[in-house]
């Protein structure tokens, strides 16, 4: 388990910088199979499940983890997989908390 995912997210606001294209992927590589988009504003991972109860399942837990660290990332839910995408709308780009949501999100897992 990453120590992100011992961390709590803080607040961003407008005017706070994204982190570098080269900050966020030496945060990348404490996670599982994340990916970064080309301008290093997202990432996203698809995670794979057996049935749609278990789908369902995996995305409250995803909910209950963005309720109490107050970040809520894109979820687009099929049957069998959901894709989880991490971005800081307030600075238009990633954050140190994009980081700490995914590696919570693959201790579900």
């Amino acid at each position: 388990m990453s120590d992100l995912a011992t961390r709590h997210c803080n607040p961003c606001h407008a005017g706070d910088a994204p982190l570098t294209k080269a900050a966020a992927q030496a945060l990348l590589n404490h996670l599982n199979n994340w990916q970064i988009n080309d301008t290093s504003t997202e990432i996203n991972r698809i995670f794979n499940f057996k049935n749609y109860y278990q789908t369902i399942a995996f995305v409250n837990a995803v909910a209950w983890i963005a309720h109490q660290e107050d970040h809520h990332p894109a979820l687009t839910v099929h049957y069998n997989h959901c894709e989880v995408r991490y971005s800081t709308h307030a600075i238009n780009g990633l954050s140190e908390n994009d980081f700490i949501c995914a590696a919570k999100t693959d201790v579900l897992v």
